[in-house]
């Protein structure tokens, strides 16, 4: 395992004495990468530039993915592996945004904001932004999970039925 931790240390030392705004987004881009390296070595068998009997395949560089957060954009170097395939734990597939900022855009949808000052909220977090058309597949998950659940049936002897048109 590669020894990280010059790195924190300074990181830490930025954060105390420097007072800098990307201390958060740099710990959590330090952490999320120290995670997918210990994911990446379990899976291979062995550590990085470690040789063992037990290894099953070797890295091969990495891949660069951008993940939107809540403490902003973070760019992530995606481990790759020569013989299979590595995706990480705390990813969703297909997915560059995290499951709280998807909840985000979802509560903005649910109380009636456009999709213009939803882009303009997530630009306030510190994201890049959101394209109208990934607001609305977005929101279309939202949809589809209020859909099932109207239409769910209903297994049990009920004594009162309450209905609340809105």
């Amino acid at each position: 395992m590669v020894n990280n931790r010059m790195p924190l240390l300074e990181l830490i030392h930025k954060a105390g004495m420097e007072r800098d705004v990307d201390f958060l987004r740099e710990g959590v881009r330090a952490l999320a990468q120290a995670l997918m390296e210990l994911e990446v070595s379990e899976k291979t068998g062995g550590g990085r530039y470690e040789r063992s009997e037990s290894r099953t395949t070797s890295r091969n560089g990495y891949r660069e993915r951008s993940w939107d957060t809540r403490v902003g954009t973070i760019d992530l170097q995606i481990p790759k592996l020569r013989q299979g395939s590595y995706f990480p734990s705390l990813l969703e597939p297909r997915r560059r945004a995290e499951r709280a900022l998807v909840s985000v855009v979802q509560e903005a949808y649910v109380h009636g904001v456009s999709t213009r000052k939803v882009d303009e909220l997530v630009r306030a977090l510190g994201i890049g932004g959101v394209s109208k058309s990934e607001v609305s597949r977005i929101c279309s998950e939202l949809d589809e999970e209020v859909e099932r659940f109207r239409n769910r049936p209903l297994e049990s002897a009920y004594l009162y039925l309450w209905l609340d048109a809105t």
